[in-house]
């Protein structure tokens, strides 16, 4: 696994031009004091433009949310892998809970946006993760394998990707999984990555998601195969959104 992590903030459906102060403060920070890992907003997408020409010769990346499976063409409303990489965006949060959940996208969807991202340049953050039911059955493995397998297509070898796992009953709840089940998972989430897309896939960073706060950021990222974290609503907080990257 690569040694350098990657900590991403999604801030999901928040944030107006104003708020991009949050985004400067943290790229600020970051320019006295280079962080060790990767570093990545992903605003909504009527942001992406404004951010990137703010942070352009900052140390922060940025990402989109999602984006179509279609190239162009008559989708009103929907956002092209090449629209996000024409308005600074160089990764994009693929197959969130809260898509597959809110907008019914299954892991064909998602490996089909995945398959869309690519040519255009983006480097996919694909997340799975399991309900509180499928938990409580003890299908937390068995379904985020599954995932994994289903939303992963071949043409991710050679590429530049993350997997994200992010219980679905741990986001923006408050509530986390304990280590030993976070240690579980994401070794399963590696096993299935191999099994789909060969040795190669080893080196592709397993990020962990739902309520990562800077309290509990050092544990989750010193758990074996935890490469990094996707942060959500400490994220919109210039602080707490250090206090993860420094964990890190």
């Amino acid at each position: 696994m690569s040694t350098q992590k990657l900590i991403a903030g999604n801030w999901k459906m928040n944030g107006l031009a104003a708020d991009l102060v949050v985004a400067r403060e943290l790229a600020e920070a970051l320019a006295r004091e280079p962080a060790a890992a990767r570093v990545a907003l992903c605003p909504a997408a009527t942001l992406i433009a404004q951010m990137n020409w703010q942070l352009k010769d900052s140390a922060v990346e940025i990402g989109g949310q999602d984006c179509s499976p279609e190239t162009s063409g008559a989708y009103t409303g929907d956002v092209s892998a090449a629209m996000l990489k024409d308005a600074g965006a160089g990764l994009v949060i693929l197959g969130h809970s809260e898509r597959r959940a809110g907008h019914g996208e299954t892991d064909a969807d998602v490996a089909a946006k995945v398959e869309a991202a690519l040519p255009a340049g983006l480097e996919p953050i694909i997340c799975v993760g399991e309900t509180l039911a499928e938990r409580e059955a003890g299908r937390a493995v068995e379904v985020v394998a599954g995932q994994v397998m289903a939303s992963l297509p071949e043409s991710l070898n050679g590429k530049a990707f993350a997997v994200a796992y992010e219980p679905v009953w741990a986001i923006g709840t408050g509530l986390t999984p304990t280590l030993e089940q976070i240690e579980e998972v994401h070794a399963a989430v590696r096993a299935a990555m191999v099994a789909r897309l060969g040795e190669g896939a080893r080196t592709a960073p397993i990020l962990y998601g739902g309520s990562v706060k800077p309290n509990n950021a050092a544990e989750i990222l010193a758990v074996p195969e935890v490469g990094g974290a996707l942060v959500g609503g400490a994220s919109l907080n210039a602080a707490d959104f250090l206090g993860i990257i420094r964990a890190a």
